[in-house]
């Protein structure tokens, strides 16, 4: 999933009425004219589980529709199904327009600097990928680097990550093709933008590289390549650390770390700012990581274990010589730094101890410590000296998200973004010797931020628990109007404040956006995750049902106005919630979900997810899992609000599979309503990492369009 990936299918044709749906006290909720589904054969497959039978009967919809003719000949008798329908949407043009104008300001990535060289990247407003920049000095004259978008000409082929060397003589860039979690690596001289002949293939998730600072080569983590035809849906096993010396063939690269008899580690190498050092950390599943150095100045050193026993969480911060500096949830269930002697581990000095608040990032820049905290959901951030005192408080611009801060130990220049719900990224130069911030790159918006107004409420879930929900509309708004709720819940990932031109429209239009901070997130450090994850998952639903029975009751959305989105592990909760309270919501989006909970682990990254779901073969988890699987859990006798998914045939992070057996069995499952069901699957397009703007802007029109249409924001102004 986002953040560490550790911590990525009834026969027949289904004709609609035009009877209302269950939201039918609203005009604007009245069902279309009849659609027809495409047909969907089905096949008998049946699996018992501990004693309890469970038919698959699309199981066939798990094969690749980029191989698999039958599949493919689906995909598109359902999209063309859908195009139809939505092409009868009042609003999607008009999304289409003001999103083109919502997204047309220059937007800047955070700056790298090396060697006085500074890179970032940068969008002029419409480009379908950002373009790769440097300055020779921070007010030099900004020269192009990469431009990816004539790569392809659909815009979808990305630049991924990037890291230059250590002097800036070199870059280390990734290329993503179509979506895709797979990376290849290629170098690039700064100063000619020649391009090296090394070629690195078979780099997922991150694609990052870590220089050795004589630029020589650098360290990265890959795969095995895959079997013929499991590029796309293969687990990814056997990860191992390389060195790649520049102007080698990658295979003769020396191989620095693997874990041969434990296949499913995942490793990261990282080469301290003092260049003596390689930290290796290496997870399986979750947050919890163990770590292993190497001494770079002792050629043939073998690494040495710091941190055994995937037991706990550590993020290196950085090093003073052989003492290492670790953010870490060892006796601290809301994180706290540490020091530790790399090699006398058991003896850790904690330097900046355990807040009341959940401790975010830390980084080492130009010898002192800056701590990002979460206080209920939005961000404050601190100054501190290497012994843990606190020296000031940085200022940030309002409530929302910080993010960056990286930099290197010696150099007090740092670079971060804030962000929120009425403002884009800002970047900001900070310097830790004096406290002083200055903005460095400011978006000229299309748009009034001052015309929005971001509040704060607390309600009561199911069980008492108190749940942070933010409320984003046109300033003056008091009535109920047609609202969007979207919740993420999992994978210790915190939602926070940030900007959206999608929702700025929505709220444009005269809807109101609501974010739930509900349980399996990070937002209130580890207790909120453990609530919100393995048997106690139910939460997560139970607290998004209680933010749209909050809305209701208290006259922010409408009586039948209120639509719920989330991606993802979002998608997952929006396909649950729909199952248990078809009657509170009114339309619903679940994108690129996770919908089959009993084989979610057989595909790609899926066997990382076990840490927040559990394992499919463990009966205790396998109990749990069906309760709530939105696969298993459609049931006829009840309306089903209107509904689209959203997926893409290049998912390979939650293969499309999970959303084409959903969709089929609710199409197929008689006695669900007569609102409509449909799909809409993407071409040459993933998870959403490198999505080119168009295609962002086309599926933004669609759906926003589609609960936009049955919540009653055409009507709304």
């Amino acid at each position: 999933m986002e953040r560490r990936i550790v911590g990525a299918l009834l026969a027949g044709v289904v004709a609609m009425s035009s009877a209302p749906t269950s939201a039918a006290a609203d005009p604007a909720t009245t069902a279309p004219a009849a659609i027809v589904y495409p047909p969907t054969h089905t096949v008998d497959v049946t699996e018992t589980h501990f004693g309890v039978p469970v038919a698959d009967p699309y199981r066939w919809l798990e094969n690749d529709v980029r191989t698999d003719p039958q599949v493919k000949s689906w995909v598109d008798a359902e999209n063309a199904v859908t195009n139809r329908f939505l092409a009868t949407l009042p609003l999607r043009d008009w999304f289409k327009q003001r999103l083109t104008a919502l997204y047309n300001y220059e937007r800047f990535g955070l700056p790298l600097k090396k060697a006085g060289h500074y890179f970032y990247t940068h969008n002029s407003g419409l480009q379908n990928q950002a373009v790769l920049f440097v300055r020779d000095g921070l007010n030099g004259e900004p020269r192009q680097l990469i431009d990816p978008n004539g790569w392809s000409a659909d815009g979808a082929t990305a630049l991924a990550e990037w890291t230059p060397s250590e002097d800036g003589r070199l870059l280390a860039y990734s290329i993503q093709d179509g979506g895709t979690d797979w990376r290849s690596v290629r170098v690039m001289d700064v100063a000619t933008g020649k391009i090296h002949s090394d070629e690195l293939k078979w780099l997922k998730y991150s694609g990052g590289v870590s220089w050795a600072k004589d630029g020589s080569g650098f360290y990265y983590s890959r795969y095995p390549a895959p079997a013929t035809k499991a590029e796309y849906q293969g687990s990814t096993l056997n990860n191992r650390i390389y060195f790649h010396k520049l102007g080698a063939p990658q295979s003769a690269d020396r191989l620095v770390y693997s874990t041969p008899k434990s296949p499913k580690l995942t490793h990261d190498p990282q080469v301290s700012d003092d260049g003596h050092w390689l930290v290796i950390s290496t997870s399986e599943a979750g947050d919890e990581n163990d770590i292993h150095v190497v001494d770079l100045r002792k050629p043939g050193s073998r690494p040495v274990a710091v941190f055994t026993g995937l037991k706990n969480q550590w993020s290196y911060v950085g090093n003073r010589g052989p003492w290492f500096y670790f953010s870490t949830d060892k006796g601290a269930p809301l994180k706290q730094v540490v020091t530790v002697e790399y090699d006398r581990p058991a003896r850790p000095v904690t330097v900046i101890p355990e807040a009341k608040q959940a401790l975010d990032s830390v980084s080492m820049i130009g010898g002192k410590l800056i701590a990002s905290y979460l206080v209920d959901a939005r961000s404050e951030a601190g100054l501190y000296s290497l012994t843990g005192h606190k020296l000031s408080t940085i200022a940030l611009p309002g409530l929302g998200t910080v993010g960056g801060f990286g930099g290197e130990d010696s150099d007090p220049e740092t670079f971060f973004a804030f962000t929120s719900f009425n403002r884009p990224n800002t970047i900001y130069r900070y310097d830790a010797s004096n406290g002083r911030a200055s903005p460095w790159a400011e978006p000229k918006l299309t748009f009034d931020p001052n015309s929005i107004s971001i509040e704060q409420r607390f309600y009561t879930s199911k069980d008492g628990t108190r749940v942070p929900l933010f409320i984003v509309r046109k300033k003056g708004t008091t009535g109920p109007a047609p609202t969007m709720l979207y919740g993420y819940g999992g994978f210790n990932i915190s939602i926070t404040p940030s900007f959206s031109a999608p929702d700025v429209a929505w709220i444009e239009r005269g809807g109101v956006y609501a974010l739930a901070n509900i349980r399996g997130g990070a937002e209130y450090g580890n207790p909120w995750h453990d609530a919100g994850r393995l048997t106690h998952k139910q939460n997560v639903f139970d607290d998004f049902i209680a933010a749209g029975e909050y809305l209701k009751a208290n006259g922010i959305s409408s009586p039948h106005g209120l639509s719920i989105i989330g991606r993802s592990n979002g998608g997952l909760l929006i396909g649950a919630v729909t199952n248990q309270r078809p009657d509170l919501f009114d339309a619903v989006s679940p994108g690129v979900g996770v919908m089959d909970m009993l084989r979610f682990d057989q595909f790609t990254a899926g066997r990382y997810w076990v840490d927040d779901y559990g394992h499919p073969d463990v009966e205790a988890d396998f109990r749990t899992l069906l309760a709530y699987s939105p696969y298993h859990n459609i049931k006829g006798g009840r309306a089903y609000p209107p509904l689209i998914a959203v997926t893409a045939d290049t998912d390979d992070r939650v293969v499309p599979a999970h959303t084409f057996k959903y969709i089929a069995r609710l199409q197929n499952t008689p006695d669900v309503g007569t609102a409509p069901h449909l799909v809409r699957i993407d071409t040459r397009s993933g998870h959403g990492s490198g999505k080119p703007i168009t295609k962002i802007i086309d599926e933004y029109s669609d759906v926003y369009a589609f609960l936009g249409h049955f919540t009653g924001l055409d009507q709304a102004q």
